[in-house]
């Protein structure tokens, strides 16, 4: 989800960028254009009068070169303005390349410090399943990861094979609803860590008498080909906390 929205800032950056520069590229030219026909005109201006001048003596030739002084000097004011839009421009445009550069310099640091969390992440993700306990199901015989806190569940949950609803069931007279299964907590031993429970699944009751901390419980419903798997993580005065894993795929079984 990091490198994708860091994709779509990278393509919106590009974008916004080259727009800038597309702009500021038609307007430059534009202002070229403008001060380039004002040179023409003031050129053209500038030859008519120095012709001018040398056709006439006197009082008028001293007044047309006057007027071929004035026009020479607008001409050469002109052509620095002209000058100095161009250096102006030049200058937009260095500055919105380096910007672009700095944006994109940017998101290319934060797209490698992504990939090293990921990596992280893979890695920490690995090891914790690496490292969790195993036993053997009840009913299939394979072996089952078991998962003894939130870090390790967080990363049975990553996986992404099951489902994980995560419980707390107090001792009372009515059974307690977790998932589509219901518990009714009979004994809980917090010295051994041993617990008793009523477990409804398919409107079928089943004594669990006797279970340990960390034991899987894997026991079929009827819309599933795996089987369900609750495990109690911690056995308290009247109350256990745990976890039910739920195969992900519900076909109801032949």
């Amino acid at each position: 989800m990091q490198l994708d929205k860091v994709k779509k800032d990278l393509a919106k950056t590009n974008t916004t960028l080259q727009t800038e520069l597309d702009k500021m590229q038609e307007a430059s030219s534009l202002t070229m254009r403008s001060h380039q026909k004002r040179v023409d005109d003031l050129k053209d201006q500038l030859d008519r009068a120095r012709r001018q001048a040398s056709q006439l003596a006197g009082e008028a030739k001293t007044e047309a070169l006057k007027r071929v002084e004035e026009t020479r000097a607008q001409l050469e004011a002109e052509q620095e303005k002209s000058k100095q839009q161009l250096k102006s421009d030049i200058s937009q445009v260095r500055e919105a390349t380096d910007t672009a550069n700095t944006k994109i310099s940017a998101v290319g640091t934060e797209v490698t410090s992504v990939k090293s969390d990921v990596a992280a992440t893979k890695s920490e993700l690995e090891k914790t399943v690496a490292d969790l306990k195993r036993a053997s199901g009840e009913i299939d015989g394979h072996a089952v990861l078991i998962a003894t806190n939130g870090k390790e569940l967080a990363a049975l949950r990553a996986l992404g094979e099951r489902n994980f609803i995560e419980f707390t069931v107090h001792k009372a007279k009515q059974a307690q609803r977790v998932g589509e299964v219901m518990i009714l907590l009979k004994n809980a031993d917090p010295k051994k860590n041993r617990y008793t429970i009523e477990l409804t699944a398919d409107d079928k009751t089943v004594e669990k008498r006797d279970r340990g901390v960390n034991e899987p419980l894997q026991f079929m419903v009827a819309k599933a080909r795996q089987p369900y798997e609750l495990v109690v993580n911690d056995v308290k005065k009247d109350t256990i906390a745990g976890y039910l894993s739920v195969p992900k795929v519900q076909n109801a079984r032949n």
